[in-house]
């Protein structure tokens, strides 16, 4: 989405040493943020968490970090020739591949890929289209990804990999419900779009009189839509989408502009999307959220970030509790046992290790 374009600066030296800091926590949580300083001053809106020690960040000023060892040291893995580029999303399996995204409109919305910790980097998409605009992307498995554009002539578009982000393919549109008057994707945490089991995806809209919530079973070649009743409007709508499983999941958004207001900014589902219940005020998130993540191994314990907190869920999202009045635009959770973990990151170089 062109509303959320913001300017930070490069990152720091090609080995950046870090010494965690304990982060504030509030309201009794058993929950706090780690802080695990990256040397940079970009704003890391793109974030992939690979288990408890391995992770990638990338943002601003075509910056890419990634951190091997809990965030003890952070290296930067920036792609040459990049340093114009916004990264917005980052999808990583091990601490040697990964795929990042750039937005903007035309040209600047672009795909990289590396296989190799990121000493080297290989373009493979570079959208050509100047009204498209890509905003997030994401992979069911490590062979199959798609990517989302806000909407060109009328409908959002797709394009789909099927290699592991080695090549990527402009779907047809004739599955694609129509958008909606001023309808877009926010390109605020690399969740606009999240993938599910085998071929199920969802995206996340806002801008349009209602936000909404589009659902694939098929990789990304036919969607059906529902409404939300969380807020909308020119800053406003879903800003990120979590599921736990096929049928389990959390909407957070709000308003960009009322940071600190809970503007209708929750919602949960149980049928997969199809239908989604608000939030109560009182137990939504104290303020507008970009990002949410179910912590693994848990049934129903989810985080949610934003420029104003942290906020945990125990219930799948029917009720939060703010933890953390620092902040953050994106989190992720991934591993299994005792490598699981969870990472949050955001403005001026913020990186988190979620602990308890």
């Amino acid at each position: 989405m062109r509303f959320l374009r913001v300017a930070a600066g490069a990152a720091g030296g090609l080995l950046l040493m870090a010494q965690v800091v304990p982060a504030q926590a509030s309201g009794g949580s058993p929950y706090r943020w780690e802080l695990t300083p990256t040397g940079s001053t970009a704003q890391f809106r793109g974030l992939a968490a690979v288990s408890k020690d391995i992770a990638w960040v990338a943002g601003t000023e075509g910056t890419v970090l990634r951190t091997v060892d809990g965030g003890k040291r952070w290296q930067n893995v920036s792609p040459k020739g990049a340093e114009k580029l916004q990264f917005r999303d980052v999808e990583a399996y091990d601490a040697r591949s990964a795929v990042a995204l750039t937005i903007g409109p035309g040209a600047d919305s672009r795909i990289y890929r590396t296989t190799d910790g990121g000493n080297t980097w290989t373009e493979t998409f570079r959208n050509t289209d100047p009204n498209a605009f890509y905003d997030c992307f994401a992979f069911s498995t490590s062979k199959h990804g798609l990517a989302l554009s806000d909407p060109v002539d009328g409908k959002f578009r797709i394009a789909a990999s099927t290699d592991g982000g080695k090549s990527w393919k402009v779907q047809p549109n004739d599955g694609m419900p129509a958008a909606l008057p001023g309808e877009f994707a926010f390109a605020a945490s690399g969740t606009c779009l999240v993938a599910g089991a085998g071929r199920t995806a969802w995206f996340a809209t806002g801008g349009g009189d209602r936000p909404r919530v589009f659902r694939t079973v098929d990789g990304g070649r036919h969607w059906k839509v529902s409404d939300s009743p969380m807020a909308s409007g020119e800053a406003a709508g879903i800003f990120s989408l979590a599921f736990r499983n096929s049928l389990f999941g959390v909407a957070v958004g709000g308003d960009f502009l009322k940071p600190n207001e809970a503007v209708k900014a929750a919602s949960v589902t149980y049928d997969g999307g199809r239908t989604w219940k608000l939030v109560p005020a009182d137990k939504a998130p104290k303020g507008y959220r970009s990002g949410a993540h179910f912590v693994p191994g848990s049934l129903g314990v989810v985080v949610a970030v934003g420029p104003s907190g942290s906020d945990v869920s125990f219930d799948g999202g029917r009720s939060w509790k703010q933890f953390y009045d620092g902040s953050f635009d994106s989190v992720e959770c991934a591993g299994h046992g005792a490598q699981a973990g969870c990472w949050a990151s955001g403005a001026k170089g913020a990186v988190g290790r979620l602990v308890r």
